[in-house]
């Protein structure tokens, strides 16, 4: 852990900075010859220029990656997630995709969840999946979101919230809240199975309970924590092309088609259209209604390649990244994104391949389709690089070229799957790859340098008279501060109610919080929600 005189030292670093600047698999590992000895080479020799030392790249980029509770114990517990986020940070990575929504249950207390299944979180002894280990389940679920969150944002990191889930509901062999309670919402089969082909249960990506639930739990997250960002995946669509044959989803194409109900065939040109179709509108719906909560975020999506995604879940995710405003959806009822344009702000396509030759071929795919549907966003599409999974780890050569692609190419960033690759596998390879010692952290495209300080510490001093402890405030930058807090016994946390506005009509000197005895330690971490933009409170009645 970094010593309070080192972290003091870095945020006084940090924040003059600031006044003076205002799962797929990677097979293939390859590799070069050993060199033979030669004559000494002479100016202009391409060895010469291969020794010479690269200057580091110091553009604003995207540097990502995802963090998940599967696989690894980057964030099973608070001391892990800890030094994770500064390891992250150290390693020269800026942005982080944190696991928010998964199988059925939310990583932080949702009241909108808690109104559907009667729950706000996983409760104990429920599995999230079959890897769970033995004391994974026992565990009561924590505020995932809440503790990953803020060691992110004290280490100066983005973050967006990956409801990784989305309308997936359960694994086959896990009999969940939802599952059980909603047999409404799922999707099927012709044969009325609810397993989709990749063994898990969806909910209906139709269903309009289903829809708001999921719209819902986002909106909720929005709206209680300062995020950066929140992302879907290719988990918001139907589960296959064979599925769809549920009785709402019959209802309503026979609705459409003059009472008759889907064809047998599932590969059916109309039959695929309208469902295409309706995966668009529930993107433009989840879209507006995000905007309308906070429309500074980052919508992110991160879908399976195309057009690969069409053919299997019909998906066209880079037709999404053309709609203007002449595409925005009249919502009815009480909905509130209203007519608001339905603008992903990122496209994240998960190009995991077998090796370095067809994953460069499929990413020129992607960039071919994202210049000929997506009006040409190619620097807002940025690769998903598969580090590790099931199988064989990447080789660094094919890892470093893969990044090199997309620099080269156009485009803004790219995303690590996932972060054991990027601590436990590649740390110190990425450590001198990104080399934040010469060039510094890095920006983030969209919100440029500073945007995530990192936390100030308070300075506590004992009033023994009524045993409390007073804290102040340092003279920081112009800006709204929320107030962390941490005991010896719990993670860090916001401080109820705890705030402070700093301008030049309230200068941030001067300034005292008074707290109990137990409270070990006291920091400010910027908020960003005013930027953002967005009201405080969801705007929408509870429903039931």
């Amino acid at each position: 852990m970094i010593s309070p005189v080192s972290r003091t030292l870095a945020i006084s670093a940090a924040l003059l900075a600031f006044v003076l600047v205002g799962a797929r698999v990677l097979h293939a590992q390859t590799g070069s010859a050993p060199e033979t000895p030669n004559a000494a080479p002479k100016p202009g020799d391409p060895k010469l220029e291969e020794k010479a030392p690269a200057k580091p790249f110091a553009e604003p980029e995207v540097r990502g990656t995802w963090v998940t509770t599967t696989g690894n114990t980057a964030i099973s517990s608070a001391q892990n997630t800890a030094e994770t986020m500064r390891r992250l940070r150290e390693i020269g990575l800026n942005t982080v995709y944190v696991e928010t929504w998964k199988n059925g249950y939310t990583q932080f207390p949702s009241k909108v969840l808690e109104r559907v299944i009667g729950i706000d979180r996983r409760p104990a002894l429920m599995p999230q999946d079959p890897s769970d280990k033995p004391e994974d389940v026992r565990q009561f679920g924590r505020d995932l979101l809440q503790e990953t969150l803020i060691e992110a944002h004290r280490n100066g990191l983005i973050y967006i919230a990956w409801f990784e889930y989305g309308f997936m509901a359960a694994h086959k062999d896990t009999m969940n809240h939802l599952r059980k309670d909603k047999p409404e919402w799922l999707s099927r089969d012709i044969k009325g199975n609810e397993v989709a082909p990749n063994g898990f249960v969806w909910m209906n990506p139709l269903h309009p309970e289903a829809r708001r639930f999921l719209i819902d739990l986002v909106v909720e997250a929005i709206d209680k924590y300062d995020l950066d960002g929140i992302q879907l995946d290719d988990r918001i669509v139907w589960p296959y092309y064979t599925m769809g044959y549920d009785d709402y989803t019959k209802k309503q194409y026979a609705r459409d088609h003059d009472g008759k109900e889907p064809p047998a065939d599932p590969k059916d040109a109309e039959w695929t259209r309208w469902r295409i179709a309706k995966v668009n509108e529930f993107s433009k719906m989840f879209v507006q209604e995000v905007r309308a909560k906070r429309p500074g975020i980052i919508i992110s999506l991160s879908p399976a390649v195309y057009p690969w995604c069409l053919e299997n879940y019909l998906l066209e995710w880079p037709k999404w990244a053309a709609w203007t405003s002449a595409d925005a959806l009249k919502l009815p009822g009480d909905w509130v994104g209203n007519g608001i344009t339905p603008n992903w702000d990122e496209f994240i396509p998960q190009n995991y391949r077998f090796s370095y030759d067809s994953y460069e071929k499929t990413w020129i795919d992607q960039i071919k389709h994202m210049n000929m549907l997506g009006k040409g966003r190619v620097a807002e599409m940025y690769p998903g690089i598969r580090l590790v999974g099931e199988g064989k780890d990447s080789s660094w050569e094919d890892l470093k070229k893969s990044v090199e692609l997309s620099r080269t190419s156009g485009n803004k960033g790219h995303v690590h799957w996932f972060s054991r690759g990027v601590l436990d596998v590649f740390p110190d390879q990425l450590t001198s790859f990104y080399d934040v010692k010469a060039t510094g952290p890095i920006a983030h495209p969209r919100f440029g340098a500073n945007w995530r300080m990192l936390s100030i510490p308070l300075v506590s001093r004992v009033e023994k008279s009524a045993m409390k402890k007073s804290w102040s405030l340092v003279t920081v930058p112009n800006g709204t501060y929320r107030v962390i807090e941490r005991t010896a016994k719990k993670p860090w946390r916001y401080r109820p109610g705890a705030s402070v506005t700093v301008s030049p009509e309230r200068p941030g000197a001067a300034q005292n919080i008074v707290t109990e005895m137990d409270i070990e330690a006291l920091e400010l971490l910027i908020d960003r929600r005013p930027e953002l933009g967005g009201g405080g409170t969801n705007p929408r009645p509870k429903r039931p």
